[in-house]
């Protein structure tokens, strides 16, 4: 090896171990928020169940905006001496969540659903790749492709039937928050939140519930700084009052307690890693049917790509942990823009 190949190799190492040894004060950028989702049941939707948000608030005159994608395929077929429930359907939520920082340690914000209700089109790939990695398919694969049926039956009555496609606004949401301790660009914050939902979809074609719904709830998070990048940790928890409303209304709970956690991984400034749980009580009662009257967990596994300070893209894909209280599987996509 000559001379001068040896000195271009030592040469290299230097500069790259330089780079290396900043490493961890360039790899800031990509922001680790939990995922703007919950549980997309046809029957859990419909209310006013928040996505926890972030722990630090919005600057005065900062406002934040996120057009989020929830495509949910659902299939169980369930029954007991009593009770039979079939909930068939493909369903797309569409959401502008925007958000403003009103003053210090303030923000309001709305959140604003656009709900379609279809038979779909996943089916098909769904049950292949249910075949690839040899998971049941829980009568999936019996059932007629791409229909849209949700049918619920107690005692010989027909308590819920829907059938035909629908698109529709969903239930409006009001939301505020106040900035606890910490804040942006700190290690550690906590914020009070709060979501007024209010009763503006068509609770007939599973766009709203036709309630009014109250939640109020704690998100906080830290975040450390480690060898390449950073580590952040966040959780919520809170509690959610319904008013009666118009989908199996003699048997809606009127409270549910609800919860999320999360932890993700930014190795370098364009790229975040995301796993998060989320979490509430039963929404229903009078029920020996899981898809009613049984608590829920989902899990979200995805991350972000951070295309610079001010906009960024999440993809993530929801599994029900308990199954039969929430969809097969839920594709999330949220683009979030910050001005």
């Amino acid at each position: 090896m000559g001379k001068t190949t040896r000195m271009r190799k030592i040469l290299g190492l230097i500069i790259l171990g330089s780079v290396f040894g900043h490493f961890p004060s360039l790899l800031q950028a990509a922001e680790i928020t939990p995922f703007y989702t919950q549980n997309q049941s046809p029957l859990i939707q419909i209310f006013g169940l928040p996505s926890v948000g972030e722990a630090s608030l919005l600057s005065p005159g900062k406002a934040d905006a996120r057009f989020i994608v929830d495509l949910a395929n659902n299939y169980v077929d369930d029954q007991n001496p009593r009770e039979s429930i079939l909930l068939d359907g493909e369903s797309t939520r569409l959401s502008l969540d925007a958000r403003y920082g009103l003053k210090k340690d303030w923000e309001i914000g709305v959140v604003i659903p656009y709900v379609n209700q279809s038979g779909g089109f996943l089916d098909g790939f769904i049950e292949n790749y249910h075949n690839t990695f040899g998971f049941p398919q829980g009568g999936r694969d019996q059932a007629p492709r791409n229909r849209l049926l949700y049918r619920y039956v107690k005692d010989g009555q027909e308590r819920l039937k829907v059938s035909d496609s629908s698109s529709g606004l969903g239930d409006i949401s009001l939301n505020g928050g106040w900035q606890v301790w910490g804040g942006k660009d700190q290690p550690s914050a906590a914020a009070l939140r709060t979501s007024l939902k209010l009763p503006t979809g068509s609770s007939s074609e599973l766009h709203g519930s036709g309630s009014w719904d109250l939640s109020l709830w704690m998100v906080g998070s830290r975040d450390w700084k480690v060898t390449y990048g950073h580590l952040t940790l966040f959780g919520a928890a809170g509690l959610m009052g319904m008013t009666g409303g118009d989908v199996l209304e003699s048997q809606q709970r009127n409270w549910v307690g609800f919860g999320s956690l999360g932890v993700g991984w930014s190795p370098v400034r364009w790229i975040a890693f995301k796993v998060q749980a989320n979490g509430h009580t039963s929404f229903y009662k009078d029920s020996e049917l899981r898809e009613l009257n049984h608590s829920s967990v989902q899990l979200t596994m995805g991350g972000t790509l951070a295309f610079s300070d001010r906009l960024s893209l999440d993809l993530g894909v929801t599994e029900d942990v308990v199954v039969k209280t929430s969809p097969d599987v839920v594709f999330h996509l949220a683009l979030r823009g910050s001005f």
